[in-house]
């Protein structure tokens, strides 16, 4: 099992920017891809980035593609999650998972939920208008 805890989250205005870490223990971090998803209120948690275990490849949601961008270091077991252009419809709790594969080979594959062995608690991150 890989142990996850998100931080970065906070309050921005619309514009802004925040980076999200998440920082993992547990089982080699390396050995996983690793996502975010988010979770609005009253709205269904939904896939956001995605990135392969040797950072090579990195998937995005057509909402956040331009503005955020998916990293990790391994040697720190962290990834991070650097959102830029922020909006008000990016409020949400920002979850970190770990895949069940190193390398998710379609981005179908990165952001399906059930793909994913082990979920952090969540940061929160509120964008103001």
């Amino acid at each position: 099992q890989v142990y996850l805890v998100e931080s970065g989250g906070g309050l921005v205005q619309a514009g802004g920017s925040l980076r999200l870490s998440c920082a993992a223990s547990g089982r080699t971090f390396s050995n996983n891809a690793m996502g975010w998803f988010r979770q609005a209120p009253g709205k269904e948690r939904e896939f956001v980035a995605a990135i392969t275990w040797s950072a090579v490849t990195a998937y995005y949601a057509d909402s956040v593609k331009g503005r955020f961008t998916i990293s990790r270091d391994n040697a720190k077991n962290t990834v991070y999650l650097q959102m830029n252009m922020l909006k008000p419809e990016d409020t949400a709790v920002y979850y970190c998972a770990a895949h069940k594969r190193r390398m998710p080979p379609t981005r179908n594959v990165a952001a399906t939920q059930t793909e994913y062995n082990d979920w952090g608690q969540g940061t929160q991150v509120t964008v103001s208008s």
